[in-house]
Protein backbone atom coordinates (compact mmCIF):
# COMPACT_ATOMS: atom_id res chain seq x y z
CA UNK A 1 0.00 0.00 0.00
CA UNK A 2 1.65 3.65 -1.06
CA UNK A 3 2.58 5.99 1.98
CA UNK A 4 1.27 9.25 0.60
CA UNK A 5 2.48 11.31 2.98
CA UNK A 6 5.19 13.76 1.61
CA UNK A 7 8.21 14.34 4.06
CA UNK A 8 10.27 17.09 4.98
CA UNK A 9 13.18 17.64 2.91
CA UNK A 10 16.22 17.35 5.21
CA UNK A 11 17.74 20.30 3.89
CA UNK A 12 15.95 22.41 1.51
CA UNK A 13 13.04 24.37 3.20
CA UNK A 14 11.46 25.32 0.43
CA UNK A 15 9.85 29.15 -0.96
CA UNK A 16 7.04 30.50 0.74
CA UNK A 17 4.98 31.34 -2.00
CA UNK A 18 3.92 29.29 -5.54
CA UNK A 19 6.09 26.91 -7.41
CA UNK A 20 5.27 27.36 -10.63
CA UNK A 21 6.40 25.48 -13.86
CA UNK A 22 6.39 27.03 -17.35
CA UNK A 23 6.32 24.57 -20.21
CA UNK A 24 6.69 26.67 -23.62
CA UNK A 25 5.44 23.77 -26.02
CA UNK A 26 7.93 22.88 -28.91
CA UNK A 27 10.81 25.46 -27.69
CA UNK A 28 14.09 23.47 -27.99
CA UNK A 29 18.14 24.18 -28.29
CA UNK A 30 18.82 24.67 -31.24
CA UNK A 31 21.81 24.73 -33.49
CA UNK A 32 21.46 28.94 -33.71
CA UNK A 33 21.27 28.87 -37.47
CA UNK A 34 19.14 30.33 -39.95
CA UNK A 35 16.55 27.86 -39.20
CA UNK A 36 16.24 28.08 -35.07
CA UNK A 37 13.21 30.36 -35.05
CA UNK A 38 14.11 30.15 -31.09
CA UNK A 39 17.37 31.79 -30.98
CA UNK A 40 16.08 34.50 -34.15
CA UNK A 41 13.45 35.70 -31.55
CA UNK A 42 13.69 38.38 -29.68
CA UNK A 43 13.76 37.07 -26.17
CA UNK A 44 14.64 39.09 -23.51
CA UNK A 45 13.38 37.43 -20.61
CA UNK A 46 14.69 34.26 -21.89
CA UNK A 47 17.81 35.99 -21.89
CA UNK A 48 17.83 37.48 -18.61
CA UNK A 49 17.07 33.45 -16.94
CA UNK A 50 20.02 32.45 -18.78
CA UNK A 51 21.76 34.87 -16.90
CA UNK A 52 20.01 34.84 -13.99
CA UNK A 53 18.35 31.40 -12.67
CA UNK A 54 19.83 28.27 -12.55
CA UNK A 55 20.30 26.91 -16.07
CA UNK A 56 20.87 24.02 -17.76
CA UNK A 57 18.89 21.70 -20.68
CA UNK A 58 17.26 18.36 -20.23
CA UNK A 59 16.72 15.06 -22.24
CA UNK A 60 12.98 14.88 -23.59
CA UNK A 61 12.95 12.81 -26.79
CA UNK A 62 13.84 8.94 -27.27
CA UNK A 63 14.88 6.46 -24.02
CA UNK A 64 14.50 9.60 -21.63
CA UNK A 65 11.00 10.19 -22.23
CA UNK A 66 10.19 6.17 -22.70
CA UNK A 67 10.21 5.82 -26.21
CA UNK A 68 11.80 2.56 -28.12
CA UNK A 69 15.02 4.57 -29.35
CA UNK A 70 16.88 7.99 -29.01
CA UNK A 71 16.09 8.36 -32.68
CA UNK A 72 12.67 8.71 -31.73
CA UNK A 73 11.57 12.25 -31.19
CA UNK A 74 9.75 13.36 -28.07
CA UNK A 75 6.04 14.68 -27.92
CA UNK A 76 3.82 16.72 -26.14
CA UNK A 77 1.91 13.37 -24.26
CA UNK A 78 4.91 11.44 -23.52
CA UNK A 79 6.95 14.87 -22.32
CA UNK A 80 4.55 15.66 -19.99
CA UNK A 81 4.13 12.09 -18.50
CA UNK A 82 7.39 12.25 -17.52
CA UNK A 83 7.30 15.64 -15.66
CA UNK A 84 4.06 14.94 -13.83
CA UNK A 85 4.99 10.86 -12.98
CA UNK A 86 8.95 12.08 -11.90
CA UNK A 87 10.07 8.83 -13.73
CA UNK A 88 10.66 7.12 -17.07
CA UNK A 89 7.63 4.46 -17.72
CA UNK A 90 7.57 2.64 -21.20
CA UNK A 91 5.48 4.44 -23.75
CA UNK A 92 2.57 3.50 -26.33
CA UNK A 93 5.21 2.56 -28.99
CA UNK A 94 7.59 0.49 -26.88
CA UNK A 95 4.79 -1.62 -26.07
CA UNK A 96 3.00 -2.43 -28.93
CA UNK A 97 6.18 -3.33 -30.23
CA UNK A 98 6.56 -6.17 -27.39
CA UNK A 99 3.50 -7.23 -28.20
CA UNK A 100 3.85 -7.67 -31.96
CA UNK A 101 7.21 -9.34 -31.60
CA UNK A 102 5.92 -11.36 -29.39
CA UNK A 103 2.83 -12.42 -30.63
CA UNK A 104 0.83 -11.57 -27.91
CA UNK A 105 -1.16 -8.66 -29.74
CA UNK A 106 -2.41 -11.33 -32.37
CA UNK A 107 -2.91 -14.33 -29.52
CA UNK A 108 -5.07 -11.54 -27.57
CA UNK A 109 -8.76 -11.29 -27.05
CA UNK A 110 -9.62 -8.19 -29.03
CA UNK A 111 -7.65 -8.84 -31.96
CA UNK A 112 -9.54 -12.32 -31.89
CA UNK A 113 -12.89 -10.35 -31.47
CA UNK A 114 -12.36 -7.99 -34.14
CA UNK A 115 -11.38 -10.49 -36.73
CA UNK A 116 -13.66 -13.17 -36.35
CA UNK A 117 -16.60 -10.63 -36.22
CA UNK A 118 -15.30 -9.39 -39.86
CA UNK A 119 -14.77 -13.05 -41.08
CA UNK A 120 -18.05 -14.55 -39.54
CA UNK A 121 -19.98 -11.31 -40.95
CA UNK A 122 -17.87 -11.81 -44.71
CA UNK A 123 -17.21 -8.24 -44.01
CA UNK A 124 -13.48 -6.34 -44.55
CA UNK A 125 -10.84 -5.88 -41.94
CA UNK A 126 -10.47 -1.61 -41.64
CA UNK A 127 -7.97 -0.17 -40.61
CA UNK A 128 -7.91 3.86 -39.80
CA UNK A 129 -4.98 5.74 -38.66
CA UNK A 130 -1.91 7.82 -39.19
CA UNK A 131 0.12 6.74 -42.29
CA UNK A 132 3.79 7.94 -41.19
CA UNK A 133 6.60 6.67 -39.23
CA UNK A 134 7.11 9.51 -36.84
CA UNK A 135 6.23 7.19 -33.83
CA UNK A 136 4.17 9.96 -32.18
CA UNK A 137 0.53 9.08 -33.07
CA UNK A 138 1.57 5.79 -35.09
CA UNK A 139 3.87 3.88 -36.75
CA UNK A 140 3.65 2.27 -40.38
CA UNK A 141 5.23 -0.75 -39.32
CA UNK A 142 2.93 -1.36 -36.46
CA UNK A 143 -0.01 -1.39 -39.49
CA UNK A 144 2.18 -3.91 -41.72
CA UNK A 145 2.59 -6.06 -38.79
CA UNK A 146 -1.30 -6.36 -38.57
CA UNK A 147 -2.17 -6.61 -42.11
CA UNK A 148 0.46 -9.54 -42.04
CA UNK A 149 -1.29 -11.06 -39.02
CA UNK A 150 -4.58 -10.63 -40.55
CA UNK A 151 -3.89 -12.39 -43.71
CA UNK A 152 -2.11 -15.42 -41.91
CA UNK A 153 -5.56 -15.54 -40.05
CA UNK A 154 -7.31 -15.60 -43.25
CA UNK A 155 -9.05 -12.03 -43.59
CA UNK A 156 -9.41 -12.05 -47.25
CA UNK A 157 -10.77 -8.69 -47.39
CA UNK A 158 -9.03 -4.99 -45.73
CA UNK A 159 -9.68 -1.57 -46.35
CA UNK A 160 -7.81 1.73 -44.88
CA UNK A 161 -8.60 4.82 -44.32
CA UNK A 162 -5.50 6.73 -44.28
CA UNK A 163 -4.74 10.16 -42.37
CA UNK A 164 -1.99 12.20 -44.00
CA UNK A 165 0.92 13.44 -41.80
CA UNK A 166 3.58 16.12 -42.57
CA UNK A 167 3.32 17.32 -39.14
CA UNK A 168 5.63 14.30 -37.20
CA UNK A 169 7.33 13.71 -40.25
CA UNK A 170 8.29 16.09 -43.61
CA UNK A 171 5.66 18.23 -44.39
CA UNK A 172 5.11 16.91 -48.17
CA UNK A 173 6.32 13.07 -47.58
CA UNK A 174 2.98 11.03 -48.20
CA UNK A 175 3.61 9.66 -51.37
CA UNK A 176 6.95 7.61 -49.54
CA UNK A 177 4.98 6.01 -47.15
CA UNK A 178 2.17 5.22 -49.68
CA UNK A 179 4.57 3.63 -51.99
CA UNK A 180 5.68 1.50 -48.70
CA UNK A 181 2.10 0.64 -48.10
CA UNK A 182 1.29 -0.39 -52.11
CA UNK A 183 4.47 -2.76 -51.72
CA UNK A 184 2.87 -4.22 -48.67
CA UNK A 185 -0.25 -4.65 -50.38
CA UNK A 186 1.13 -6.02 -53.74
CA UNK A 187 2.51 -8.56 -51.69
CA UNK A 188 -0.22 -9.75 -49.65
CA UNK A 189 -2.46 -9.48 -52.50
CA UNK A 190 -0.66 -11.64 -54.30
CA UNK A 191 -2.91 -14.39 -52.71
CA UNK A 192 -5.77 -14.42 -55.36
CA UNK A 193 -8.41 -14.22 -52.41
CA UNK A 194 -7.05 -11.31 -50.80
CA UNK A 195 -8.25 -7.97 -51.11
CA UNK A 196 -6.27 -5.15 -49.16
CA UNK A 197 -6.84 -1.68 -50.56
CA UNK A 198 -7.01 1.98 -49.43
CA UNK A 199 -10.31 2.96 -49.52
CA UNK A 200 -9.89 6.99 -47.72
CA UNK A 201 -7.89 9.40 -46.68
CA UNK A 202 -7.04 12.88 -46.21
CA UNK A 203 -4.99 15.24 -44.35
CA UNK A 204 -4.12 14.82 -40.39
CA UNK A 205 -5.69 18.54 -39.84
CA UNK A 206 -8.96 18.55 -41.88
CA UNK A 207 -10.60 15.00 -40.74
CA UNK A 208 -10.49 12.76 -37.67
CA UNK A 209 -7.60 13.42 -35.61
CA UNK A 210 -9.48 16.48 -33.48
CA UNK A 211 -9.01 16.49 -29.76
CA UNK A 212 -9.92 18.59 -26.53
CA UNK A 213 -13.46 18.80 -27.99
CA UNK A 214 -11.71 21.85 -30.49
CA UNK A 215 -13.30 20.90 -33.39
CA UNK A 216 -15.84 17.96 -34.12
CA UNK A 217 -16.64 19.28 -37.51
CA UNK A 218 -12.94 17.58 -38.32
CA UNK A 219 -14.31 14.20 -36.34
CA UNK A 220 -17.28 14.56 -38.54
CA UNK A 221 -15.74 14.76 -42.01
CA UNK A 222 -13.44 11.74 -41.22
CA UNK A 223 -16.78 9.78 -40.07
CA UNK A 224 -18.36 10.11 -43.54
CA UNK A 225 -14.92 9.67 -45.25
CA UNK A 226 -14.09 6.47 -43.78
CA UNK A 227 -17.90 4.92 -42.64
CA UNK A 228 -20.37 6.64 -45.28
CA UNK A 229 -18.00 6.62 -48.27
CA UNK A 230 -19.15 10.51 -48.90
CA UNK A 231 -16.20 12.32 -50.53
CA UNK A 232 -14.46 13.47 -53.14
CA UNK A 233 -14.35 10.32 -55.36
CA UNK A 234 -10.43 9.57 -56.82
CA UNK A 235 -9.71 5.90 -58.71
CA UNK A 236 -5.99 6.15 -56.52
CA UNK A 237 -4.67 7.10 -53.96
CA UNK A 238 -2.08 8.83 -55.63
CA UNK A 239 -4.02 10.87 -58.14
CA UNK A 240 -5.92 12.08 -55.08
CA UNK A 241 -2.89 13.54 -53.57
CA UNK A 242 -1.50 14.88 -56.61
CA UNK A 243 -4.60 16.72 -57.83
CA UNK A 244 -5.53 17.96 -54.40
CA UNK A 245 -1.75 19.23 -54.32
CA UNK A 246 -1.72 20.34 -57.81
CA UNK A 247 -4.77 22.49 -57.06
CA UNK A 248 -3.76 23.96 -53.62
CA UNK A 249 0.34 24.79 -54.41
CA UNK A 250 2.43 24.71 -51.66
CA UNK A 251 -0.28 22.89 -49.22
CA UNK A 252 1.09 20.39 -46.60
CA UNK A 253 -0.07 16.69 -46.44
CA UNK A 254 -1.59 17.42 -42.81
CA UNK A 255 -4.17 20.30 -44.68
CA UNK A 256 -5.39 17.80 -47.82
CA UNK A 257 -8.68 17.87 -48.29
CA UNK A 258 -10.83 14.34 -47.87
CA UNK A 259 -10.53 11.93 -50.34
CA UNK A 260 -12.55 8.90 -51.34
CA UNK A 261 -11.18 5.79 -53.26
CA UNK A 262 -13.57 4.47 -56.04
CA UNK A 263 -13.51 1.67 -58.28
CA UNK A 264 -15.08 1.80 -62.10
CA UNK A 265 -18.39 2.21 -61.61
CA UNK A 266 -17.62 5.11 -59.27
CA UNK A 267 -18.72 3.74 -55.98
CA UNK A 268 -16.77 4.12 -53.21
CA UNK A 269 -14.45 0.77 -52.57
CA UNK A 270 -14.90 0.76 -48.84
CA UNK A 271 -17.15 2.16 -46.58
CA UNK A 272 -18.11 0.43 -43.05
CA UNK A 273 -20.68 -1.59 -43.01
CA UNK A 274 -22.45 -3.86 -40.59
CA UNK A 275 -20.88 -7.01 -39.85
CA UNK A 276 -17.15 -5.12 -40.23
CA UNK A 277 -14.25 -5.41 -38.10
CA UNK A 278 -12.42 -1.83 -36.98
CA UNK A 279 -9.15 -1.26 -35.78
CA UNK A 280 -7.81 2.17 -34.74
CA UNK A 281 -3.84 2.10 -34.79
CA UNK A 282 -3.27 5.34 -33.42
CA UNK A 283 -1.65 4.87 -30.28
CA UNK A 284 -1.27 8.33 -28.72
CA UNK A 285 -4.84 9.13 -27.03
CA UNK A 286 -5.21 12.87 -27.60
CA UNK A 287 -6.34 12.58 -31.52
CA UNK A 288 -7.74 9.38 -31.26
CA UNK A 289 -10.76 9.82 -28.11
CA UNK A 290 -13.23 11.55 -30.38
CA UNK A 291 -13.10 9.25 -32.99
CA UNK A 292 -13.48 6.51 -30.95
CA UNK A 293 -16.72 7.61 -29.14
CA UNK A 294 -17.92 8.39 -32.82
CA UNK A 295 -17.40 4.47 -32.83
CA UNK A 296 -18.41 3.48 -29.36
CA UNK A 297 -21.45 6.05 -27.76
CA UNK A 298 -24.68 4.65 -28.33
CA UNK A 299 -25.52 8.74 -26.83
CA UNK A 300 -23.56 10.81 -29.35
CA UNK A 301 -24.52 14.88 -29.63
CA UNK A 302 -21.63 15.76 -31.77
CA UNK A 303 -22.78 15.15 -34.99
CA UNK A 304 -25.65 13.10 -36.79
CA UNK A 305 -23.35 10.36 -37.85
CA UNK A 306 -26.39 8.78 -40.13
CA UNK A 307 -27.01 5.24 -39.95
CA UNK A 308 -24.18 3.72 -37.38
CA UNK A 309 -23.21 0.41 -39.04
CA UNK A 310 -23.15 -2.36 -36.38
CA UNK A 311 -19.06 -3.04 -36.29
CA UNK A 312 -16.19 -4.86 -33.84
CA UNK A 313 -14.70 -1.60 -32.68
CA UNK A 314 -11.19 -1.89 -31.30
CA UNK A 315 -8.23 0.95 -30.44
CA UNK A 316 -4.54 0.49 -30.92
CA UNK A 317 -4.25 1.22 -26.91
CA UNK A 318 -7.18 2.42 -24.48
CA UNK A 319 -7.02 6.32 -24.80
CA UNK A 320 -8.51 7.17 -21.35
CA UNK A 321 -8.58 4.88 -18.73
CA UNK A 322 -11.01 6.65 -16.59
CA UNK A 323 -13.59 7.43 -19.26
CA UNK A 324 -13.11 3.59 -20.39
CA UNK A 325 -12.53 5.40 -24.15
CA UNK A 326 -12.37 3.19 -26.22
CA UNK A 327 -14.34 0.10 -24.91
CA UNK A 328 -12.18 -2.28 -26.83
CA UNK A 329 -8.34 -2.28 -27.20
CA UNK A 330 -5.70 -4.50 -28.41
CA UNK A 331 -2.63 -3.46 -26.11
CA UNK A 332 -2.82 -2.42 -22.84
CA UNK A 333 -1.01 1.47 -22.04
CA UNK A 334 1.29 2.28 -19.37
CA UNK A 335 0.50 1.90 -15.90
CA UNK A 336 1.26 5.20 -14.69
CA UNK A 337 1.11 5.42 -11.06
CA UNK A 338 1.82 8.13 -8.04
CA UNK A 339 2.41 11.01 -10.43
CA UNK A 340 3.04 14.44 -8.88
CA UNK A 341 0.02 15.76 -8.58
CA UNK A 342 -1.83 13.00 -6.71
CA UNK A 343 0.85 13.07 -4.42
CA UNK A 344 -0.23 16.47 -3.73
CA UNK A 345 -3.74 16.32 -3.57
CA UNK A 346 -3.43 13.26 -1.22
CA UNK A 347 -1.63 16.10 0.81
CA UNK A 348 -4.04 18.81 0.66
CA UNK A 349 -1.84 21.15 -0.81
CA UNK A 350 -3.50 23.15 -3.28
CA UNK A 351 -2.41 22.79 -7.19
CA UNK A 352 -3.65 25.28 -10.48
CA UNK A 353 -3.21 23.96 -14.20
CA UNK A 354 -4.04 26.15 -16.88
CA UNK A 355 -4.13 25.94 -20.92
CA UNK A 356 -5.61 26.77 -24.12
CA UNK A 357 -8.04 24.02 -25.50
CA UNK A 358 -4.80 22.91 -27.80
CA UNK A 359 -2.65 22.04 -24.72
CA UNK A 360 -5.38 21.55 -21.82
CA UNK A 361 -5.02 17.90 -21.25
CA UNK A 362 -1.16 18.01 -21.18
CA UNK A 363 -1.27 20.09 -17.76
CA UNK A 364 -3.86 17.76 -16.60
CA UNK A 365 -4.53 14.06 -18.47
CA UNK A 366 -1.46 13.26 -19.62
CA UNK A 367 0.49 15.03 -16.60
CA UNK A 368 -1.75 12.92 -14.34
CA UNK A 369 -0.35 10.07 -15.91
CA UNK A 370 -3.26 9.91 -18.14
CA UNK A 371 -5.87 10.00 -15.94
CA UNK A 372 -9.11 12.05 -16.52
CA UNK A 373 -10.23 14.31 -14.01
CA UNK A 374 -9.14 15.90 -10.58
CA UNK A 375 -7.52 13.88 -7.31
CA UNK A 376 -9.49 16.33 -5.33
CA UNK A 377 -12.03 19.18 -6.41
CA UNK A 378 -11.32 21.03 -3.13
CA UNK A 379 -7.81 21.54 -3.93
CA UNK A 380 -7.24 21.80 -7.85
CA UNK A 381 -8.18 24.48 -10.44
CA UNK A 382 -8.14 22.86 -13.58
CA UNK A 383 -8.61 26.29 -16.45
CA UNK A 384 -8.83 25.88 -19.81
CA UNK A 385 -8.80 29.09 -22.07
CA UNK A 386 -10.45 28.02 -25.53
CA UNK A 387 -8.40 28.31 -28.34
CA UNK A 388 -8.75 29.77 -31.89
CA UNK A 389 -10.09 27.81 -34.61
CA UNK A 390 -8.24 29.73 -37.31
CA UNK A 391 -4.90 28.56 -38.73
CA UNK A 392 -2.11 28.65 -35.93
CA UNK A 393 -0.02 30.92 -38.30
CA UNK A 394 -2.28 33.42 -38.64
CA UNK A 395 -2.37 34.18 -34.95
CA UNK A 396 0.91 32.74 -33.44
CA UNK A 397 0.25 34.97 -30.31
CA UNK A 398 -2.56 31.95 -29.79
CA UNK A 399 -4.17 32.75 -25.85
CA UNK A 400 -0.98 33.64 -24.75
CA UNK A 401 -1.38 36.39 -22.88
CA UNK A 402 -4.90 35.04 -21.18
CA UNK A 403 -3.25 31.67 -19.95
CA UNK A 404 -1.01 34.39 -17.73
CA UNK A 405 -4.30 36.72 -17.40
CA UNK A 406 -5.76 33.85 -15.46
CA UNK A 407 -2.52 32.42 -13.83
CA UNK A 408 -1.46 35.43 -12.18
CA UNK A 409 -5.02 36.34 -11.23
CA UNK A 410 -5.12 33.10 -9.54
CA UNK A 411 -2.01 32.86 -8.13
CA UNK A 412 -1.85 36.28 -6.17
CA UNK A 413 -4.90 35.00 -4.39
CA UNK A 414 -1.97 33.11 -2.45
CA UNK A 415 -4.34 29.94 -2.88
CA UNK A 416 -1.95 27.94 -4.44
CA UNK A 417 1.46 26.49 -3.87
CA UNK A 418 1.95 24.55 -7.25
CA UNK A 419 1.26 25.61 -10.59
CA UNK A 420 1.43 24.51 -13.96
CA UNK A 421 1.01 26.24 -17.53
CA UNK A 422 1.49 25.09 -20.92
CA UNK A 423 2.38 27.99 -24.09
CA UNK A 424 1.29 25.92 -26.91
CA UNK A 425 2.80 28.47 -29.36
CA UNK A 426 6.23 27.36 -30.30
CA UNK A 427 4.84 23.67 -30.96
CA UNK A 428 1.20 24.52 -32.93
CA UNK A 429 2.70 27.07 -34.97
CA UNK A 430 6.15 25.09 -35.52
CA UNK A 431 3.65 22.48 -37.18
CA UNK A 432 2.80 24.62 -39.70
CA UNK A 433 6.10 25.10 -41.17
CA UNK A 434 5.46 28.81 -41.10
CA UNK A 435 9.09 30.40 -40.31
CA UNK A 436 8.53 33.98 -39.95
CA UNK A 437 4.95 32.91 -37.39
CA UNK A 438 7.53 30.66 -35.41
CA UNK A 439 9.83 33.38 -34.38
CA UNK A 440 6.57 35.69 -33.76
CA UNK A 441 4.78 32.52 -31.58
CA UNK A 442 8.69 32.24 -29.58
CA UNK A 443 8.19 36.15 -28.95
CA UNK A 444 4.79 36.02 -27.83
CA UNK A 445 5.72 33.28 -25.62
CA UNK A 446 8.41 35.45 -24.09
CA UNK A 447 6.63 38.52 -23.69
CA UNK A 448 4.28 36.60 -21.01
CA UNK A 449 7.39 35.23 -19.21
CA UNK A 450 8.30 38.79 -18.61
CA UNK A 451 4.98 39.29 -17.01
CA UNK A 452 5.05 36.21 -14.71
CA UNK A 453 8.87 37.00 -13.09
CA UNK A 454 7.87 39.77 -11.06
CA UNK A 455 4.87 38.34 -9.97
CA UNK A 456 6.79 35.26 -8.40
CA UNK A 457 9.37 37.71 -6.43
CA UNK A 458 6.95 39.10 -5.08
CA UNK A 459 4.71 36.24 -3.66
CA UNK A 460 8.39 34.67 -2.72
CA UNK A 461 7.93 31.72 -5.39
CA UNK A 462 10.36 29.69 -7.56
CA UNK A 463 9.96 30.08 -11.46
CA UNK A 464 10.50 26.98 -13.46
CA UNK A 465 10.90 27.54 -17.01
CA UNK A 466 11.42 24.67 -19.97
CA UNK A 467 9.57 22.83 -22.82
CA UNK A 468 8.31 19.27 -23.62
CA UNK A 469 10.74 18.86 -26.76
CA UNK A 470 11.52 20.78 -29.23
CA UNK A 471 9.68 21.87 -32.99
CA UNK A 472 10.62 26.12 -33.44
CA UNK A 473 14.20 25.54 -32.78
CA UNK A 474 14.10 23.51 -36.18
CA UNK A 475 12.58 24.92 -39.43
CA UNK A 476 14.24 23.98 -41.71
CA UNK A 477 14.86 20.27 -42.77
CA UNK A 478 18.25 19.14 -42.28
CA UNK A 479 20.72 16.54 -43.80
CA UNK A 480 21.63 13.81 -41.50
CA UNK A 481 25.15 13.31 -42.12
CA UNK A 482 25.89 16.65 -42.89
CA UNK A 483 23.69 18.55 -40.51
CA UNK A 484 23.30 21.29 -44.21
CA UNK A 485 20.02 22.74 -44.60
CA UNK A 486 18.40 20.90 -47.03
CA UNK A 487 16.84 23.02 -50.12
CA UNK A 488 15.16 22.99 -53.13
CA UNK A 489 16.05 23.43 -56.90
CA UNK A 490 15.47 27.02 -56.64
CA UNK A 491 17.38 27.10 -53.18
CA UNK A 492 15.25 27.71 -51.17
CA UNK A 493 15.52 26.14 -47.49
CA UNK A 494 12.83 22.77 -47.33
CA UNK A 495 10.34 23.44 -44.52
CA UNK A 496 10.28 21.10 -41.39
CA UNK A 497 6.80 20.74 -39.43
CA UNK A 498 7.84 18.07 -36.93
CA UNK A 499 9.91 17.16 -33.93
CA UNK A 500 12.98 17.95 -33.38
CA UNK A 501 15.84 15.72 -30.90
CA UNK A 502 17.48 18.55 -28.98
CA UNK A 503 17.41 19.17 -25.50
CA UNK A 504 15.05 21.85 -23.92
CA UNK A 505 15.87 24.57 -22.01
CA UNK A 506 15.87 24.30 -17.96
CA UNK A 507 15.45 27.72 -16.02
CA UNK A 508 14.92 27.78 -12.41
CA UNK A 509 14.57 31.52 -10.72
CA UNK A 510 13.75 32.61 -7.58
CA UNK A 511 14.85 35.17 -4.94
CA UNK A 512 13.14 33.19 -1.90
CA UNK A 513 16.13 30.59 -1.50
CA UNK A 514 20.00 29.55 -2.15
CA UNK A 515 20.02 27.10 -5.42
CA UNK A 516 22.85 24.63 -6.06
CA UNK A 517 22.54 22.37 -8.96
CA UNK A 518 22.63 18.72 -7.86
CA UNK A 519 25.79 16.81 -9.67
CA UNK A 520 23.30 14.44 -11.86
CA UNK A 521 24.64 12.87 -15.13
CA UNK A 522 21.55 12.20 -16.86
CA UNK A 523 18.82 14.99 -16.55
CA UNK A 524 15.76 14.54 -18.03
CA UNK A 525 12.04 15.50 -17.94
CA UNK A 526 11.60 12.88 -15.53
CA UNK A 527 13.55 15.28 -13.14
CA UNK A 528 11.05 17.65 -13.28
CA UNK A 529 8.74 16.44 -10.61
CA UNK A 530 11.21 15.97 -7.97
CA UNK A 531 12.83 19.07 -8.52
CA UNK A 532 9.14 21.06 -8.40
CA UNK A 533 9.04 18.73 -4.49
CA UNK A 534 12.47 20.16 -3.64
CA UNK A 535 11.34 23.79 -4.22
CA UNK A 536 8.47 23.40 -2.22
CA UNK A 537 10.59 21.82 0.88
CA UNK A 538 9.53 18.19 0.33
CA UNK A 539 12.09 15.02 -0.65
CA UNK A 540 11.17 13.45 -3.52
CA UNK A 541 8.98 10.21 -3.04
CA UNK A 542 10.74 6.47 -3.19
CA UNK A 543 11.75 5.67 -6.71
CA UNK A 544 11.09 9.34 -7.99
CA UNK A 545 14.07 10.41 -10.28
CA UNK A 546 16.19 12.61 -8.62
CA UNK A 547 15.91 16.58 -8.33
CA UNK A 548 18.16 18.74 -10.23
CA UNK A 549 18.57 20.63 -6.76
CA UNK A 550 20.07 20.26 -3.59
Amino acid sequence: MTDWRLAKHPRLPGVSGPVLVVVMDGVGCGSHDEGDAVWLARTPNLDFLAHNALTTTLAAHGRAVGLPSDDDMGNSEVGHNAMGAGRVFDQGAMRINESIASGALFNGSEWKRVTSFARDHGQPLHFIGLLSDGNVHSNIQHLFAMLRGASRDGIEKVRLHILLDGRDVPATSALTYLDALERELASLNLRSDRDYRVASGGGRMKITMDRYNADWSMVERGYRTHVHGQGRAFHSTQAAIATLRDEQKGIDDQNLPPFVIVSDDGLPVGPIRDGAGVILFNFRGDRAIEISRAFDDDSFPYFDRGQRPNVAFAGMMQYDGDLKIPHHYLVSPPTIDRTLGEYLARNNISQFACSETQKYGHVTYFWNGNRGGMFDAANETYLEIPSDTLPFEERPWMKAAEITDATLQNLVTGKYKHARINFPNGDMVGHTGNYESSIVAVEAVDIQIGRIIPVIEKLNGALIVTADHGNADEMFETDRKTHLIVRDASGHARAKTSHTLNRVPFHIYTKAAELKRAPIKTQGLSNIASTVLSLMGYAPPEGYDPSLIE
